[in-house]
């Protein structure tokens, strides 16, 4: 039986992460009778590496918990962990546009700052930089 901390050193992550999976329920402590410490299993090593590793991953803690549920019914995970990989690879391709195209309209903004003056506001307007800037026709 593993205290806390030593869960948290053989698992090699801080002891508040093994705090935060117990409260969420990704490991289930038990209690030693004599002084009502919580104390783990040696397995839950392999638990938490496994969490880590899928959260290296993209793994949210909730997709986590599905994947630990289901292997405990004795169910294979396997294809959900796929299908989740593939919508996430997807969803990651869509914000890698996004960002490229947000890349290219700040980099064409900056370009064009460079070429106009500083402006003190005036009460009518608060930047004209940003003001002059219109996403439909640019500059």
């Amino acid at each position: 039986m593993l205290t806390t901390s030593v869960l948290a050193k053989e698992a090699d992550v801080p002891v508040y992460t093994v705090r935060h999976y117990t409260r969420i329920g990704l490991i289930t402590p038990l209690r030693r009778h004599t002084n009502g410490y919580k104390v783990f299993k040696d397995s839950d090593i392999s638990t938490i590496r496994f969490i880590r590793n899928a959260r290296s991953l993209g793994f949210t803690l909730k997709e986590i918990g599905h994947i630990l549920d289901m292997a405990k019914l004795g169910l294979t995970p396997c294809p959900t962990v796929r299908e989740i990989v593939l919508r996430r690879i997807t969803e990651n391709r869509a914000k890698i546009e996004t960002l490229r195209r947000l890349q290219e309209k700040m980099e064409e903004a900056k370009s064009a700052w460079t070429k106009m003056p500083d402006s003190v506001p005036n009460g009518d307007s608060v930047c004209h930089l940003i003001e002059a800037f219109d996403d439909k026709n640019r500059y």
